[in-house]
């Protein structure tokens, strides 16, 4: 730091921040040393919509379930089999079926009556092997985190739950490539890699429960996609069972395999309709060993996009991360969670986290970025951690709104790509569209990859609610040329929106790959894939 401005500079008193001894800044002061309840269940459908992309005339959509398709019911000789197969991974007991038969915003309910929980890819072999002869659905579950309704049965399907498949199976330490089971916890994982100087290139808020299979699945964007990419890049290799036990073994530890179709690319994103996720092998990046987080506040969403262009240009390979929320968040995080502001009110803030590898060089290329946006106005008000549990106390600002939403009332949760520029008219547009019908609309997501989590929330479910916010949110992101799923996935919940974001040979195309690796439907049936293809 210039010796001549810091010492121009005076200490900002920190009263009310929660990392008390962060470094922490403003425009005016700098130092360099201190710092739902409403549960959905087969038979309750949601008001019709209708896609502006669909060419054909009155194709219906909804988000209740279609009528259980004609697979068979479980028997006490399907249960004998599996009680064989599976020697304590058997359960039928109601009370521990609760848990798995709800999703982990209570949206969604089904109705199994038994859940496997395999160790081994033979096992999950088996298990499909049999199912598919008898024509028994199967629901795949990992850590049930999802927020569309995808990791839960709609009816009485079978749960398949990877939470026994929690190996690590090989990591090379020049490589840094990561060879473990599907049931691995994605923050396990972190602390398992950790140890050994590396980190995961996913992280997401829900990394205490969700597993890595799930998030291969569902293709999770997360906080780190900014820096290290997305799942269909790092993912280098991929263990499936398909529909009727065949074992697809793809589990490659190369970066570069150029011979034939990349297979692996079908089943990252699918939400376990084409086949069941069984092991991953991924390219995990060094751990950095200079982390800088700070905590911003902008004006306008226009500086906060001014923010984020400056910061790829002052801040280039360090940048990692570049997340935003908005005053109403700030507000559920105070009143739901007690969590403090740790700078001045503001009607948007900013994350904004540097990695690298020199702490000195990384230091003075942030301190030039957050000198440049406040001179320039882009800023108002600021905080700054490098220690690591400074720096986990401001990115819970941003990881918890998900949390104090759930205590905010029933939440309509939307997760969608638009054009960076566009992502905040969305959360404007809808608070003009709704007016006082709902009780808070809020917005936050990452910048660095357009994508924006707009969450309603009222009192408790609210149907007339539901109508008013679809279709508008969907035809206002289509219009956009945007997508109605950025890192969430269909489910159940907005299988039938799809048209909006992709064109009906495109969906045709997906029908017909699902026809051919899983021909009787059993695999997470009732999701992704909107109901007119099955």
């Amino acid at each position: 730091m210039d010796v001549a401005f810091r010492t121009s500079l005076r200490l900002k008193t920190a009263v009310r921040s929660p990392v008390s001894s962060c470094r922490l800044w403003s425009p005016r002061v700098w130092s360099s040393r201190v710092w739902s309840t409403g549960v959905w269940s087969p038979g309750v459908w949601s008001p019709r919509v209708w896609s502006p992309r669909v060419r054909s005339p009155c194709r219906r959509l909804h988000g209740g379930p279609p009528p259980r398709r004609p697979f068979s019911r479980l028997s006490s000789e399907d249960l004998a089999f599996f009680r064989e197969t599976l020697p304590g991974g058997t359960v039928t007991d109601p009370d521990l079926l609760e848990a798995s038969n709800v999703d982990w915003l209570k949206s969604v309910r089904g109705h199994s009556e038994l859940m496997l929980r395999p160790q081994t890819t033979a096992q999950v072999s088996d298990i499909l092997r049999y199912c598919h002869g008898r024509s028994l659905a199967v629901s795949p579950q990992g850590g049930n985190t999802g927020l569309v309704g995808g990791g839960v049965p709609v009816y009485d399907e079978i749960i398949l739950s990877t939470a026994l498949m929690d190996q690590v199976l090989g990591f090379d330490q020049v490589s840094g490539i990561l060879t473990c089971q599907a049931g691995c916890v994605l923050e396990s994982l972190s602390r398992y890699l950790e140890d050994r100087d590396f980190i995961m290139p996913l992280d997401l808020g829900s990394k205490g429960s969700c597993h890595v299979g799930g998030n291969v699945a569902t293709n999770a964007g997360g906080l780190r996609l900014l820096r290290y990419g997305s799942l269909r890049g790092t993912v280098l290799g991929l263990e499936v069972v398909l529909a009727d036990g065949r074992v697809l073994d793809c589990l490659a530890t190369l970066r570069k395999d150029n011979t034939g179709y990349d297979l692996k690319q079908l089943f990252i994103g699918s939400e376990g309709t084409l086949g069941v996720i069984t092991a991953v092998s991924v390219l995990c990046p060094r751990k950095p060993s200079a982390v800088n987080v700070a905590f911003l506040g902008c004006e306008t969403f226009d500086q906060l996009l001014g923010t984020f262009r400056l910061s790829k240009r002052m801040l280039g390979e360090i940048l990692s991360a570049f997340e935003f929320l908005d005053a109403a968040c700030m507000g559920l995080l105070n009143t739901h969670l007690k969590l403090p502001n740790p700078i001045s009110d503001c009607p948007f803030y900013v994350l904004v986290e540097t990695s690298g590898s020199d702490a000195a060089h990384d230091e003075e290329k942030l301190h030039r970025f957050l000198e440049e946006a406040m001179t320039s106005s882009l800023v108002t008000d600021g905080t700054v951690a490098t220690e690591d549990a400074k720096v986990k106390a401001l990115w819970s600002l941003r990881e918890r709104v998900t949390e104090a939403l759930t205590h905010d009332g029933f939440t309509y949760k939307y997760d969608v790509s638009l054009p960076v520029e566009r992502i905040y008219q969305l959360v404007t547009a809808m608070r003009t569209h709704l007016g006082g019908r709902a009780r808070s609309v809020v917005g936050y997501g990452h910048v660095g990859d357009g994508n924006l989590h707009l969450n309603v929330t009222s009192p408790a479910r609210d149907p007339a609610l539901l109508a008013a916010i679809e279709p508008f949110v969907y035809e206002w992101t289509a219009g956009c040329r945007g997508s109605v799923s950025a890192e969430h996935g269909l489910g159940l919940k907005k299988r039938n929106f799809i048209y909006y974001s992709k064109p009906r040979a495109a969906v045709g195309l997906m029908g017909d790959i699902k026809t051919l690796l899983d021909p009787k439907g059993i695999l997470n049936p009732y999701k992704t894939l909107p109901d007119d293809l099955l």
